[in-house]
């Protein structure tokens, strides 16, 4: 368990849900618009604790929380279902609740993805919102609000990277790609069995960040072994797609959203289809 800086406590907050709204199919410039805010100012919560002193708690083995992912949560659930109050919310911070399955559209949010890294001090995190409906992310947005680097994409258009469109990296062969990878799995010793696979390995924190930065091209592949979470994903998911690029798990299958358990098993593997297809027979399992 990691040492608490501070004695403190987290108060749970609770919001009432409306009738939706009647949103007209395909327009989703106010979502993004408000989403996109959101991030931002979600990020300058962050923000303040950043290599301050501030109490850690864990939720569980190795799954930390801080008061920068309990207050981003908060604002993020006030202002999203505020405007939107007749959607469901699945987020890492807030308890589930079944009533998220009988809607048309949730939020699926990572106030703060990669909170390991950001206790460390490591630039290596966002702030991670998707819109899904109909089990499918249409709109997805990853905010580093260190770097200020936003990431975003909305259905049927290009990916962009602050106002500029992005795209998947074109690089043919597995030898010649430069993949990215867990810190944590790369600690562990996962990594051995592949290191002839890959020239080049960049170990980078945010499960999400590594997404957004496969559709940028900043990196030709990434691949987790261990198996994530809707949050963790579902926005870097749309925003590889939308980048040219594609997003299974190591079984090849495509991610649902929106389902009983946001559990994701099998791990990922994210980048132009041509390198997915080849690094599969290596991570498959059945």
């Amino acid at each position: 368990m990691l040492k608490s800086l501070k004695s403190c406590a987290a108060v749970p907050c609770r919001f009432y849900l409306k009738e939706s709204k009647s949103i007209p199919e395909n327009s989703l410039s106010h979502e993004l618009e408000l989403a996109t805010s959101a991030a931002k100012d979600a990020g300058k919560i962050i923000l303040k604790y950043f290599k301050k002193d501030y109490c850690v708690h864990d939720k569980g083995h190795k799954n930390p929380v801080t008061p920068a992912d309990l207050e981003a949560d908060a604002f993020l659930r006030k202002t999203l279902l505020g405007e939107f109050p007749g959607d469901g919310w699945l987020s890492e911070e807030t308890k589930d609740s079944t009533e998220r399955l009988f809607k048309k559209r949730i939020w699926v949010v990572d106030p703060l993805d990669g909170t390991r890294d950001f206790i460390a001090g490591r630039p290596e995190f966002v702030v991670s919102i998707a819109l899904v409906e109909d089990t499918k992310p249409v709109i997805g947005i990853n905010y580093n609000p260190v770097t200020e680097e936003l990431f975003t994409a909305v259905k049927n258009k290009p990916s962009q990277l602050n106002g500029s469109v992005i795209s998947c990296s074109t690089k043919q062969q597995l030898n010649d790609s430069t993949i990215y990878v867990s810190r944590s799995e790369t600690r562990a010793g996962l990594w051995e069995q592949y290191k002839d696979l890959f020239k080049r390995r960049v170990v980078c924190g945010s499960v999400a960040y590594k997404l957004a930065h496969i559709a940028a091209a900043h990196g030709d592949l990434f691949v987790s072994l261990k198996p994530k979470n809707d949050w963790d994903i579902c926005a870097g998911d749309l925003i590889v797609r939308n980048a040219g690029g594609i997003t299974v798990n190591r079984k090849s299958d495509t991610r649902r959203y929106n389902t009983a358990n946001p559990f994701v098993p099998h791990g990922l593997i994210a980048g132009p289809s041509q390198l997915v297809k080849r690094a599969l027979p290596y991570f498959k399992i059945n």
